[in-house]
């Protein structure tokens, strides 16, 4: 595995899944998804995923945090996506996605514990919106922002053992399930190592 280091991040990054030609530059990070590459595992089926996504993840500090960056997808087929991601198991872990779900761009959560489930949240405008990943104590929030500035709460939850928690590894994932493949590029990322106080305040 090659190490990634990005200078906004306290701690490296190291690929899982399939290759996804990671690449960072200039304060971009960019990742490509395969043909039919997702990491999802449908709730009416057997306990493995049918295929896998391209992640880049590296293990979180303790304590409260913040993973925040801008996600630019480049939309060609019905659920291509840019995502952040957290994992804390072989079956136990979450996204929060900038999807385009099927027509329009859309902000999706899906939450895994043994099985996925899927959730849509909101419309957006564009190929392109901010996503945020905090642990607050022993619970995640998951908020997306137009401008990185005014955020929406979109869910809150809780995931694994505190055991797991404290190992959980944080970062970036590329779908695209049903399509040929799909370009993702994270910029304007940060690591704040604070939680947050009101969830629904909008900072």
């Amino acid at each position: 595995m090659t190490t990634v280091r990005l200078p906004e991040l306290p701690f490296p990054l190291e690929p899982a899944g399939p290759e996804g030609g990671w690449a960072y530059g200039e304060g971009v990070l960019t990742g490509t998804a395969g043909a039919e590459q997702d990491r999802f595992v449908p709730p009416g089926g057997g306990l493995e995923p049918a295929t896998d996504a391209p992640r880049l993840l590296g293990p979180a500090p303790e304590g409260d945090f913040q993973l925040i960056a801008r996600v630019r997808v480049g939309f060609a087929a019905p659920f291509d996506a840019g995502v952040l991601y957290l994992h804390v198991g072989e079956r136990e872990w979450a996204k929060l996605c900038l999807e385009l779900s099927p027509e329009h761009p859309t902000i999706c959560t899906v939450v895994t514990r043994g099985h996925s489930d899927d959730v849509n949240s909101a419309v957006v405008e564009g190929d392109s919106h901010w996503l945020r990943l905090s642990r607050i104590g022993s619970s995640f929030a998951f908020h997306a922002s137009p401008d990185g500035e005014h955020w929406t709460f979109v869910r809150l939850f809780t995931l694994g053992t505190d055991e797991a928690r404290a190992a959980a590894r944080i970062g970036f994932l590329a779908q695209s399930p049903t399509g040929d493949g799909c370009t993702v590029t994270f910029d304007r990322i940060a690591f704040r190592p604070i939680g947050l106080g009101d969830l629904r305040d909008g900072s």
